[in-house]
């Protein structure tokens, strides 16, 4: 019997690649077999090296995804350097934090730009060759903030709601087309993004309290899933949206 996580000769292509949940998904992605396409503002070179040493062929593609200027290049760069693109994972991501009553439009619009209006282009772009081909995997990164309010994050919070619809409303329209739309929501995880938190001794304990986990997540946990949705073990997944989490929606 085949084995239905191998990702062996597919290409991957993986934005906020240079560290956390996007590295670890990328390397998770390449120990399973595939080829990464590792798309950023900063050059993944660590992410890189480390696919390589896996034995898998790797690039870095440089982009600015705070716009959607580049990413009919990163889809063609992908398919020049690699040779294709099966699977997509739509990571790349910020954050600003105020007050609701506080809240810029300048930081709307950034985070709205980045996290909702890129990945809905960057889908489409791929898709787009995908459907040439008859099939594709696209992972877009949600957040426990999909199905929750949170506080102090409300662009944030639009934005990766929106990520929740726009994964079940593409499943709808593509699923007859052999490309397979799906989510991760990570719960809290250690990164860049949640330094903040991790050093506010009060929330930090507050979240602890509630992840039956009893830990924050590492990027590597996101790995396994990553791949299961990336490969022919999910084919008849659509419009799912994961919670790797730790129990935090269970609490």
């Amino acid at each position: 019997m085949t084995n239905p996580f191998d990702l062996s000769g597919k290409v991957a292509v993986v934005t906020g690649a240079n560290t956390g949940i996007g590295q670890g998904i990328a390397l998770a992605l390449a120990a399973a077999g595939a080829d990464i396409a590792a798309v950023g503002r900063t050059p993944a070179k660590e992410t890189v090296a480390k696919a390589r040493a896996l034995g898998r062929k790797a690039e870095i593609i440089s982009a600015d995804l705070s716009s959607i200027e580049p990413v009919d290049r990163v889809v063609g760069e992908a398919v020049e350097k690699l040779g294709g693109l099966d699977i997509l994972v739509n990571n790349a991501g910020i954050i600003r934090r105020a007050d609701s009553l506080d809240f810029t439009e300048e930081d709307w619009d950034a985070v709205i730009d980045t996290n909702l209006k890129s990945v809905f282009f960057l889908c489409q772009a791929a898709a787009k060759h995908m459907v040439t081909r008859g099939k594709g995997k696209i992972i877009n990164i949600a957040s426990m903030l999909t199905f929750q309010g949170g506080i102090r994050v409300p662009s944030y919070t639009a934005s990766k709601s929106g990520i929740g619809g726009l994964t079940k409303l593409m499943a709808n329209e593509w699923a007859a087309k052999g490309i397979n739309v799906n989510a991760i929501a990570p719960g809290y995880i250690a990164t860049n993004n949640t330094a903040a938190l991790q050093a506010d001794e009060a929330r930090n304990r507050s979240i602890m309290e509630r992840i039956p986990a009893g830990r924050w997540g590492d990027p590597a946990d996101m790995g396994g899933a990553a791949v299961f949705l990336a490969s022919s073990a999910s084919d008849y997944v659509q419009g799912h949206i994961l919670a790797v989490d730790g129990g935090w929606l269970a609490r």
